[in-house]
């Protein structure tokens, strides 16, 4: 199996978490160019914002990154065709499968990276061509599945031959050396990026995350059928209680729109969606994203040292 680093062209097995309105330009510049892999979020946006996005990457790094392909979003052929216009080496999926996409990503030359909830999608991936996936648990923040990170990776490990890279729930180098031991050969992390000091976040928001406790996510909207990991705030609280209420699924879905936006770009920490993992009390300081990485990969180097000795 080839070593997931080299596959990607990067120092360190470290993927930067794909984050609406979180991963943009900024951020992932910062994280390629630190030794990780910076990947660019894109959410519902269109074709031409990713584009942007894409050059603007470029202009503040010649290191690899990727970009986060969600395949439920109206965009999702858009963004494809503009991810093998613009020849972006890496993409990530998310929300689905994306078999249909693979042979055309593949012929540019693209390495295809889905992440998968289960096991059994892990091995669909694999047939239809993918280069690696991410094991995502529902220590996760944002969108999740249902299985743990624990649970979860090694099942998928020993269900696929090509690499494993995992997520949820890792912020240090604890987690990360977990994450190896499990048989992973690489670790996706979001929630710590969210306080780098490259990230646009308001302040409102990380400073929220820097305060979380352990008990401080929740996950809401599980009636629906997508489950989003939060921190407790006053937004919580009343989408929780619409929840006892019977609120329709649509309902719910329109009284959230706009609040991940309300929370990074206006700092409204209150009535906005704080997405975060349940690592957000492990995340105790502003640091860039170089020094993220590099404290997480010196971290897991002692304990593998104190493992073998």
């Amino acid at each position: 199996m080839k070593d997931l680093a080299e596959l990607l062209g990067i120092k360190y097995p470290v993927l930067q978490g794909a984050m609406a309105w979180v991963s943009e330009h900024n951020l992932v510049a910062a994280v390629s160019n630190g030794g990780g892999l910076g990947i660019i979020g894109t959410g519902a946006a269109d074709g031409a914002f990713v584009r942007e996005q894409v050059r603007r990457t470029r202009e503040l790094t010649d290191q690899p990154f990727g970009v986060n392909i969600v395949i439920l979003s109206p965009f999702a052929d858009e963004v494809v065709r503009v991810v093998i216009e613009e020849k972006v080496p890496v993409v990530t999926t998310g929300a689905g499968n994306p078999g249909k996409y693979m042979e055309d990503l593949k012929a540019a030359g693209t390495i295809v990276i889905p992440v998968v909830p289960s096991a059994a999608l892990a091995k669909r991936v694999e047939r239809a061509g993918a280069d690696a996936v991410v094991a995502e648990g529902c220590e996760a923040g944002g969108h999740i599945g249902e299985i743990t990170t624990m649970c979860l990776v090694p099942q998928v490990a020993d269900a696929v031959s090509i690499p494993v890279i995992a997520a949820g729930g890792i912020a240090d180098g604890r987690g990360a050396a977990a994450a190896f031991m499990l048989g992973a050969r690489g670790v996706q992390i979001g929630t710590r990026f969210i306080v780098a000091k490259e990230s646009i976040v308001s302040q409102a928001y990380k400073d929220r995350v820097i305060a979380a406790g352990d008990t401080d996510s929740v996950v809401t909207g599980r009636f629906t059928g997508h489950p989003v990991r939060v921190l407790k705030n006053k937004l919580t609280r009343e989408m929780l209680a619409k929840e006892k209420d019977e609120i329709s699924p649509e309902e719910f879905e329109e009284l959230m729109s706009g609040t991940l936006r309300k929370a990074v770009l206006e700092g409204d920490a209150d009535f906005g969606s704080v997405m975060a993992g349940q690592s957000a009390g492990l995340v105790k300081k502003e640091q860039s994203a170089k020094e993220i990485i590099e404290e997480i990969m010196n971290e897991m180097s002692v304990i593998y040292r104190e493992i073998i000795i």
